[in-house]
């Protein structure tokens, strides 16, 4: 009797084992592997994550409910095209920042409020290659606008 108890324990602990490795690799490793760089912009600089694929670009920050002052979010996308952003998911709210293919400013949404219903999106009025998602109030605080040049590094080679 008691082999089977010391086997059953084994067996819960071990599914307890596996629940929490396949939470950690699936849920929380794509955060602590998301590539991270230094984005210039305004007077800010800004510790960012980047977001390269349709899965990191369509997550974006949903979910999110802080963003410190100094973080960003920077979607890459394989060509220029007028990108929509939607507020489905979000938790804050965000200014938004699109660049074209030279990393110039083009367009700029502030104070981007949440939108449960998910059917809000905001899109620019030109062609736009990347994205950047800042805290609300984040333009205004260190003079982002039109025009001028964000300066980040990344490898090209990894966007899809």
């Amino acid at each position: 009797m008691s082999k089977h108890k010391h086997l059953g324990a084994i067996v819960v602990v071990s599914g307890i084992l596996i629940t929490v490795f396949a939470t950690f690799f699936f849920v929380f490793l794509p955060y602590v592997m998301t590539p991270s760089v230094s984005l210039s912009l305004g007077l800010g600089v800004f510790d960012s994550m980047m977001a390269v694929n349709d899965t990191e670009r369509s997550k974006g920050l949903s979910g999110v409910t802080e963003l410190a002052a100094d973080k960003a979010l920077i979607m890459v996308f394989p060509a220029e095209s007028k990108w929509k952003i939607w507020m489905n998911g979000m938790k804050m709210p965000i200014d938004i920042i699109w660049l074209d293919q030279n990393k110039t400013v083009i367009y700029i949404v502030k104070n981007a409020l949440p939108d449960a219903s998910g059917s809000k999106s905001f899109e620019p009025k030109k062609l736009a290659k990347y994205v950047i998602e800042v805290p609300a109030g984040t333009v205004d605080n260190v003079k982002i606008k039109i025009n001028q040049v964000a300066n980040f590094q990344y490898n090209e080679t990894n966007v899809r």
